[in-house]
């Protein structure tokens, strides 16, 4: 279905899949997924007319759904893809020792690909989203005039969270972090990141929307904070903002005002149901810190305010959040994200289930039913589309196929178990966004990545040359990040 026929898709008859094996359907009342067995799924245009029973109904075209599961698209409610994908292969095993292992400081501003090659970025990010169900993407990003177009032919639907901040951050020598801020400079980018914000709304497509991220706690001001959550409140919108995501930034926070990261947020009226807090890991009861003088997990339960959570990328530097159970138990809205490569959704839900459990010491500590809803309808209403996440009359087509005849989709007693814990991406066979089908048989159908493949590969050599000029020490790119084995002459 090309874009242009958006004023008559109300025309078509409904596309109809008969008894599939498996719909995880939504059931508005009890406010939460149900698996339905030998149901039929219906859509006409852009949304979803019937999940249930009995269809009997106009069709148009009538697959067969013998041996399919059908799931809601997943909603990544925390992305970078203008960058990631270039650092395959470099952050895997990297983190700084001196700085609360991670890698934020010292690795990548080292490892970043150019600008020039964010496109190319961005589309083998949404080949491999979309590849694993994933139908919304959430990308914090520096807003640009042609970051709609990016993603316009992909198919993915696209929230544009546009960054901005006052300063970036450095070190000059492995074990302190220092800040070049300019509020001046902070401020003429927020004011453009809402124009580009707007602009982005308006995208043909429908598929594409803006919102605001004040960067990162430390590199913000408190007035850039407010202004960015007065401009969300008249457009309806939360704001999304990293906190509580190292050790060094809640150090450092507690150095610049007394307060925790969660604290300060709190004290200056930003801490509620308007924001999005990417991460949110290190509150003052996380194990990795010794601060009994407030209470953030407390303040974050009653305030209403969200976290994004995003597994794979802290658990390569041995850090998990304290734990997705419990912070789902206590009815903190969460979503999970792909804050690094491979850009797998099936990826992070089985890391959010197993490092939830690994931190509680609990089989209990993070469940399937807590990870799988987090990605799809508590991402969903993160981003204030009810509308996604769910299988139900009246949201839009947005859903993955699975096929259930995958060997490792085998035996199907729990089929979401098995999609998660061991058949992965493998058994995605087809997604649809907006009504309309952009994998078949696990292909993407709308683009080709071969081309931004190898800009991919240009980008990180241009990496891999300058990287001893961008580090405090100067060291190459094989001394920061060591191959697994030697190359042997």
């Amino acid at each position: 279905m090309q874009e242009t026929d958006a004023m008559t898709e109300t025309t078509l008859l409904p596309t109809v899949y008969r008894g599939c094996d498996w719909i995880v359907a939504w059931d508005a009342a009890a406010r939460s997924h149900v698996y339905l067995q030998g149901a039929d799924l219906a859509f006409a245009g852009r949304d979803l007319t019937f999940v249930g029973k009995g269809y009997d109904g106009p069709a148009g075209t009538e697959i067969e759904g013998r041996g399919l599961m059908l799931i809601p698209g997943f909603v990544d409610i925390h992305s970078h893809p203008g960058h990631e994908p270039g650092w395959k292969g470099m952050l895997e095993e990297l983190g700084s020792p001196r700085l609360g292992q991670s890698s934020l400081y010292e690795f990548m501003p080292v490892f970043n690909i150019g600008p020039a090659y964010a496109r190319h970025a961005r589309r083998v990010a949404v080949s491999e989203l979309l590849r694993s169900g994933v139908t919304t993407i959430c990308d914090l990003g520096q807003p640009r005039a042609d970051w709609p177009e990016h993603y316009a032919d992909t198919g993915i639907r696209a929230v544009l969270w546009a960054m901005f901040r006052s300063g970036p951050w450095k070190t000059r020598d492995g074990h302190s972090v220092e800040y070049d801020l300019d509020p001046a400079t902070g401020d003429r980018l927020l004011r453009e990141a809402v124009v580009l914000m707007d602009e982005a709304a308006r995208h043909p497509s429908g598929r594409i929307s803006g919102m605001l991220c004040p960067a990162q706690i430390d590199t913000v001001t408190e007035g850039q904070i407010r202004d960015a959550l007065a401009a969300a409140r008249e457009r309806g919108q939360p704001i999304q903002i990293h906190a509580a995501q190292s050790v060094v930034e809640f150090q450092e926070i507690l150095r610049r005002t007394g307060r925790t990261p969660i604290g300060w947020l709190d004290a200056i009226g930003a801490l509620g149901p308007d924001l999005v807090i990417g991460h949110g890991i290190f509150l003052n009861d996380h194990p990795w810190l010794h601060f009994p003088h407030a209470d953030d997990f407390a303040r974050l339960r009653d305030s209403g305010a969200g976290v994004a959570h995003c597994p794979v990328v802290f658990a390569r530097r041995g850090i998990a959040m304290n734990s997705l159970g419990r912070y789902r138990e206590a009815g903190i809205p969460c979503g999970i994200g792909t804050d690094s490569f491979p850009h797998n959704m099936l990826d992070e839900l089985r890391l959010a289930c197993y490092a939830g459990r690994i931190i509680s010491g609990s089989y209990t500590g993070a469940t399937t039913a807590q990870a799988f809803t987090a990605a799809t309808s508590g991402g969903a209403d993160l981003i204030r589309r009810p509308d996604l996440g769910r299988l139900a009359p009246g949201c839009k087509a947005d859903f993955a196929v699975i096929d259930m005849a995958t060997p490792s989709m085998q035996p199907d007693y729990e089929p979401l178990r098995s999609l998660i814990y061991s058949a992965n991406d493998r058994a995605v066979r087809d997604v649809y966004v907006d009504g309309r089908q952009v994998v078949r048989g696990g292909t993407v159908q709308t683009f080709d990545i071969a081309e931004d493949i190898e800009m991919l590969r240009r980008g990180q050599r241009e990496v891999i040359a300058g990287a001893p000029g961008r580090d405090w020490a100067g060291r190459t790119l094989e001394e920061l990040s060591p191959r697994v084995f030697p190359i042997r002459p």
